[in-house]
């Protein structure tokens, strides 16, 4: 019950400083009646209110999981942030095969079946991102295509 009432108080405090700095956001005398300021300060309550929810009314004590699992959590967060920081320099289909790839190992640890999880994926996501949705996607690294 101490855990959700922390996270809960966490949340909550997050929250409120996003919504705080949501009233900070300028606006124009051109903007349209709702404004820039309403998301975010929509999002901020309810993540406020949620926040509070868990505090005060917390669940039973919660069973925290194994070591292994929270070594493959840390191990997924670590290549997430690798990807975001690779994505630019090397294009798109690069870190996102090798990214999918290691999760989908981590899922189920079949090394071919990883490796093909994470080119099509990465393949496909590039042409439906590229071709379907029109965004300006950077293929392969600059060294490729000069």
């Amino acid at each position: 019950m101490a855990s959700d009432r922390i996270f809960g108080a966490v949340v909550t405090l997050v929250a409120l400083a996003y919504a705080a700095s949501a009233i900070q956001i300028q606006t124009s005398f051109l903007a349209d009646p709702v404004g820039p300021r309403t998301f975010p300060m929509l999002i901020g309550g309810i993540a406020a209110l949620c926040g509070l929810l868990v505090a005060l009314k917390p669940d039973e004590d919660p069973e925290w999981p194994a070591v292994a699992t929270l070594g493959a959590l840390l191990v997924s967060v670590i290549v997430l942030v690798a990807y975001a920081y690779t994505l630019k320099p090397l294009g798109f289909v690069i870190p996102t095969a090798i990214t999918a790839a290691i999760l989908s190992y981590q899922i189920k640890p079949q090394p071919k079946a990883a490796v093909l999880a994470g080119v099509g994926l990465s393949l496909g996501l590039f042409f439906i991102f590229k071709f379907a949705l029109g965004l300006g996607l950077v293929a392969l690294p600059a060294v490729f295509h000069g």
